[in-house]
């Protein structure tokens, strides 16, 4: 999957956001909610860039345009994910999580909710050393 620049991802955040379809109108109103007020001419570029890139699709409704997102926020996530752990960590999570962990970007909390995590999806108990 394609990388996409902040300000094209804030717009795929904010039509993933209006249950994966949106209006140009509607993609406004949410921009101008987050302090965002982009020109018209910004909104269509990046629109139009990420139809280009294979994440947006558009169907014409009279004079209006619906973007609807082709990808979903759960596909992109996992795609970036995937993408960063080969280019940073070699794709070697254990070396991701020990970062978070060093850096105490990832709470005791956090593990807790990790392990009932990982026994709801595998139904194995992970040890805890």
């Amino acid at each position: 999957m394609q990388q996409i620049s902040d300000y094209e991802l804030e717009l795929m955040k904010t039509i993933w956001g209006n249950g994966g379809s949106a209006l140009y109108a509607e993609i406004v109103t949410a921009l101008s909610a987050k302090g965002l007020n982009w020109t018209k001419n910004t909104i269509i570029t990046l629109l139009s860039r990420l139809i280009d890139k294979g994440l947006l699709k558009t169907n014409k409704i009279g004079h209006r345009n619906r973007y609807t997102a082709i990808v979903s926020a759960d596909e992109y996530q996992s795609s970036q994910t995937e993408t960063f752990l080969d280019k940073i960590y070699e794709g070697n999570a254990r070396d991701l999580v020990a970062t978070l962990i060093q850096k105490d970007l990832l709470s005791a909390s956090d593990y807790d909710d990790l392990k009932k995590y990982w026994q709801a999806v595998t139904g194995d108990t992970p040890s805890d050393t």
